[in-house]
């Protein structure tokens, strides 16, 4: 069984004039929030074997804070999960599906386009707290019944959706 972990960054500062929207930091509280999440992954056992992060900056910050609290695996950093759409992404976990569970780490509205797109049925509380939106530092869990490199839409289960507590 395959399991696909998404995880959109934690919330960012406004880009300030003169930078550009790529290089936009995490606020405190989005630092926290992330931090949050890596104790919700370590709590409940969700260990990704790859990690793929987008470049930006605030998914590079939110992957640190994430990795002080929790096992990331390898991680792999990848520029399309900036600029790239949902369909990106999922070619993204296909061909980096070696191992039998990947965390995306990446931005809307790619994020809950592809677990919307994936999700075929689910948990009910998980797919109630999904259809509200997928606010940042949120962690959708998708498993599949094969491997991921076979990862299709209407092919997942939305086990869980996480949002940091204190949110």
């Amino acid at each position: 069984m395959g399991r696909l972990y998404l995880l959109r960054h934690a919330k960012a500062k406004w880009a300030l004039p003169g930078v550009r929207d790529f290089d936009r930091p995490l606020e405190e509280s989005g630092r926290v929030d992330a931090g949050r999440i890596g104790i919700e992954m370590r709590m409940r056992g969700y260990v990704p074997d790859v990690t793929l992060c987008s470049t930006a900056l605030r998914a590079r910050e939110t992957l640190q804070e994430v990795a002080g609290e929790a096992d990331t695996g390898r991680v792999v950093f990848n520029e399309r999960l900036y600029s790239e759409d949902a369909a990106a992404y999922l070619d993204l976990v296909r061909n980096n599906a070696a191992g039998g569970s990947i965390l995306v780490i990446g931005h809307n509205p790619m994020m809950e386009d592809l677990a919307t797109a994936l999700s075929s049925d689910g948990e009910p509380p998980a797919l109630a707290t999904l259809g509200l939106g997928f606010p940042t530092a949120g962690l959708a869990v998708i498993g599949f019944p094969g491997t991921l490199d076979k990862a299709a839409p209407g092919k997942g289960r939305l086990e869980a959706f996480h949002i940091p507590a204190g949110t």
